[in-house]
């Protein structure tokens, strides 16, 4: 029996959903929303996909891959409703898991009426910050009205889409308040190439998915400056630093609980480390264009991809204000990115403070 005859077979035998997540929908098509729905999908699960472009839903049904992101990746027609219509996806599915770039989620969710989120598990797979509301995506939802942080988890690495359409060893953290829930949701996504694991702490892990794109960014930079491996493990080391200090600032001032999340784990450490060093990391290779001497606005267009720590990096200066957190290392990546002011520049301060 053939691989394709072998995921018919298995999908004649399972269940494709379960009573606690119901129907699952993926909302975008990028290179993660579209690991994300190998992952489901090899485990037998159907999902529905809102896709915005309608000549990819259109590849989608006919062609069962993405023209544009992990190409390689292809779907059984049984298990993918591909459609640009965000309402038919919500009007169907009980969990949605989002994966729209944090710039344009905002506008996404509010494309529809606000009711048709109600009720919804809901699953950020974002790694980033609401640039219109310098908001993580929960505090966004919660902000907006009516919304039960029980139904929300988020996912986080460390974990490269490229090397699960390879179907290499990955590992991926489900955050959330609801046990059931947010073991459901991890259990849906394990497999014999991914391995989950779960933990309470839904505003640590997206924060420490913000700082690492932020601080992947300088890595970049670093590279493109001829800083060498030395120095780059030193930077790193420091990034993790300033992280921890945040994650626990952050923890003892805004979310206080009884229980400590344990920061030097991959959730938070693992993606950092990847992200930093990997050559798939879109936020290392836009510093690196920058540390080339390109700027901003060309190295964006020369990627023709979103990094997120772009945007986060502007809204991690509000939120460190906010919460009077000092960032020296984002900061100095602020200044590039918003302010102009040169890599090399930047990189000579941090030589002299770094330890």
């Amino acid at each position: 029996m053939n691989q394709l005859s072998l995921k018919i077979s298995s999908l004649n035998t399972h269940n494709l959903s379960n009573n606690t997540l119901g129907q699952i929908g993926i909302i975008g098509n990028g290179s993660w929303g579209t690991a994300i729905a190998k992952i489901l999908t090899d485990n037998n699960h159907s999902i529905y996909w809102w896709v915005r472009n309608k000549e990819a839903v259109n590849h989608l049904q006919n062609r069962y891959h993405n023209p544009h992101y992990l190409t390689s990746v292809t779907f059984l027609p049984e298990t993918i409703k591909p459609t640009n219509n965000l309402e038919e996806v919500l009007n169907s599915c009980q969990t949605v898991i989002i994966c729209v770039p944090s710039a344009y989620a905002q506008g996404v969710i509010e494309s529809v009426d606000a009711k048709l989120w109600q009720g919804k598990n809901i699953i950020s797979a974002i790694k980033g910050i609401l640039p219109d509301s310098n908001m993580l995506l929960n505090d966004y939802l919660e902000h907006r009205g009516e919304f039960d942080i029980n139904k929300y988890m988020a996912i986080t690495g460390p974990c490269h889409a490229e090397e699960v359409a390879d179907e290499r060893i990955s590992y991926l953290t489900f955050s959330g308040l609801n046990d059931e829930l947010t073991n459901s949701i991890a259990n849906a996504f394990e497999n014999t190439f991914i391995h989950t694991t779960t933990n309470h702490d839904i505003w640590g892990v997206q924060f420490a998915a913000v700082l690492k794109n932020i601080y992947a960014i300088g890595a970049g930079m670093a590279h493109a400056l001829d800083y060498g491996d030395n120095f780059l493990s030193v930077y790193i080391t420091n990034c993790y630093r300033e992280m921890y200090h945040f994650l626990k600032d952050h923890f003892e001032k805004v979310h206080p609980s009884d229980e400590r999340p344990d920061f030097h784990t991959s959730a938070y450490l693992g993606d950092l480390l990847v992200t930093g060093y990997s050559l798939h990391s879109r936020n290392r290779m836009l510093g690196t264009y920058l540390g080339k001497g390109y700027s901003v606005k060309t190295a964006i267009m020369e990627m023709n991809m979103v990094a997120e720590g772009y945007y986060a990096a502007r809204g991690m200066q509000h939120i460190a204000k906010e919460y009077k957190i000092d960032l020296p290392i984002a900061t100095a990546i602020y200044e590039v990115l918003w302010n102009k002011v040169s890599p090399a520049e930047i990189f000579l301060d941090l030589e002299k403070v770094l330890s």
